[in-house]
This record gives C-alpha cells, sequence and structure tokens, in this order.
C-alpha cells in the first residue's frame, strides 16, 4: 500500500525556486480513496490519546488536518502566517536559512491542558513545525506529538523539533 502513496506524489523540480525538488500532493487529493486512506494512517498512531485539538499548519497541513480532526474527535486550530487571523492572535517568530517568519493561532485556539497533534504535509528543516510546537506549549497546550504526510530525511527537521512528543511521518524520502 505505501507504494501507492509514494506513486502519487509528484516531484516537481526548481520549484518555487531554482535548486528546490517540490513534493506535490495534489494527485494523492484527487484520489478519495487514497486520501481517505492517508488520513486514516496518519491518524493512526494517536488513538486513543484522547487528541482535544488539532493544529494545521497553513496551508496544506488544512487539507490534511481537519480530517485528521475529525478523524480523532478533536476540534481544529488553523496556524497562519503573520495577519492573516481576524480575531485575537498569538504570534511565534522562528528563524529561516535567510531572515525570520512568524505563525500566528487564535489566543483561545488552545486552552491550558488541552491534548494537542500538529499536522503538516512536510517535514523538511522543521522550523515551521518547531514554531507550531512553541505556540501549542505557550497556549498552554500539551504537545502530544506532530504527525506529515512526507518527511525530507535529508533535512533533518526531526532534530529541530525536539517536541518530547510522538513524531509519525507516513512517506520518508530517500525512500527506506
Amino acid at each position: 500500500m505505501l507504494e501507492k502513496f509514494y506513486s502519487s506524489i509528484r516531484d516537481v523540480p526548481d520549484f518555487p525556486k531554482p535548486g528546490i525538488l517540490f513534493k506535490d500532493i495534489t494527485p494523492l487529493l484527487l484520489d478519495i480513496d487514497l486520501f481517505r486512506s492517508a488520513v486514516e494512517r496518519i491518524a493512526e498512531p494517536f488513538r486513543g490519546q484522547n487528541v482535544d485539538k488539532v493544529l494545521g499548519i497553513e496551508s496544506r497541513g488544512f487539507i490534511l488536518g481537519m480530517p485528521v480532526a475529525m478523524e480523532l474527535g478533536a476540534g481544529f486550530v488553523p496556524a497562519r502566517k503573520e495577519g492573516k487571523l481576524p480575531w485575537e492572535r498569538m504570534r511565534v517568530e522562528y528563524e529561516l536559512e535567510y531572515g525570520t517568519d512568524a505563525l500566528e493561532i487564535h489566543a483561545d485556539g488552545i486552552r491550558k491542558g488541552e491534548r494537542t497533534l500538529i499536522v503538516d504535509d512536510v517535514l523538511a528543516t522543521g522550523g515551521t513545525a518547531a514554531a507550531a510546537s512553541q505556540a501549542v506549549r505557550e497556549a498552554g497546550g500539551e504537545l502530544l506529538g506532530a504527525a506529515f504526510l512526507i518527511e525530507l530525511e535529508m533535512l533533518n527537521g526531526r532534530a529541530r523539533l525536539n517536541s518530547g512528543g510522538q513524531l509519525f511521518s507516513l512517506l520518508k524520502y530517500p525512500r527506506e
């Protein structure tokens, strides 16, 4: 079954800039049965852990995070780029290779003690996921872990997370 997932990921060279090999998940999204299976597999390691909230990282983390939240019977918290949320926000700034960026969640999105899972499409260098982890902690939530459709192991993003929680990736590149 993993082969079907791998074959549904399209490589797009030099996107969004030269030297980047973009992992396009659109073909997987077009196949409802495969997408449903991916969501179920991403949720599976966290079943029975009483997940209260799933935090999805803009924007493909929304696509995966919302159905994972539904699978786990949890609420959904969108984590967005700065200035995109309409209500009172909390902001976490993080380092990029060349500069900084920020991630925001609604201040009332995660309450003290809520068991929270982070979901995104790709774990690359880990900067955005680390910022999301920080946001969960600053909101007073309990970070259960993070789940990704794809992990680019050669970029060692796993080391940056240091979440203390469980880390799950359905697909890993380079392939095992």
